[in-house]
């Protein structure tokens, strides 16, 4: 398969490009690096990438920015840059993507373990990756040409845990490596409309 692979210099990008890399043919993208440029807060980078690209068999997302903040501090716009990233940048991915991804293609977004287990300072990414999982349910029912769509909600992945830890506190953190097993699965299995919770 010929997998465009977005936010590949992540730590989670890193490690399911290692797990696809020697079965696949891994197009990595990203803002800044990568075999194509492709930044998801942008539809027109999205389109340019895609039109660069040509035919693709599938289309993982390991990428998007939200705002973390205490609510009581946090604005409006605050939750708009969570939503025009992280949620309608994957949407988007979608929306152009599937014009070209092959039929019985798919797409795996990622949404995260905010979506049911709460931190504090963590409301927009609890409703961001809420939404991700119900675009997820929804779309799968009318895509197009037999492609799947699935997401894959990580738990905070270990490799980060220097930096998060604090937000965290009782959380067990996942390996990125067994992450990317979850990706493998939602690319190279049959499910369609599932989240893959990764805990």
């Amino acid at each position: 398969m010929r997998i465009l692979l977005v936010g590949a210099s992540g730590t989670i990008g890193r490690a399911v490009e290692a797990e696809l890399e020697g079965r696949h043919e891994v197009v990595s993208a990203g803002r800044h690096t990568g075999d194509v440029r492709l930044d998801i807060y942008d539809s027109e980078s999205i389109r340019a990438a895609f039109g660069e690209l040509g035919p693709i068999d599938a289309v993982i997302s390991a990428t998007g920015a939200v705002q973390f903040a205490p609510f009581a501090e946090m604005q409006a716009a605050d939750y708009v840059m969570s939503l025009r990233n992280k949620l309608m940048g994957q949407v988007n991915l979608v929306l152009i993507g599937r014009e070209h991804v092959r039929a019985a293609g798919s797409f795996t977004l990622t949404s995260g373990v905010l979506d049911e287990d709460p931190i504090l300072g963590g409301t927009a990414a609890s409703m961001v990756n809420g939404g991700i999982n119900a675009f997820v349910l929804a779309a799968s029912i009318e895509m197009p040409a037999g492609q799947r769509i699935n997401a894959v909600s990580p738990g905070v992945i270990e490799e980060a845990m220097d930096h998060y830890a604090p937000y965290f506190r009782g959380f067990e953190s996942v390996p990125a490596r067994r992450a990317a097993l979850a990706y493998a699965k939602s690319v190279e299995g049959g499910r369609t409309g599932h989240v893959f919770r990764v805990r």
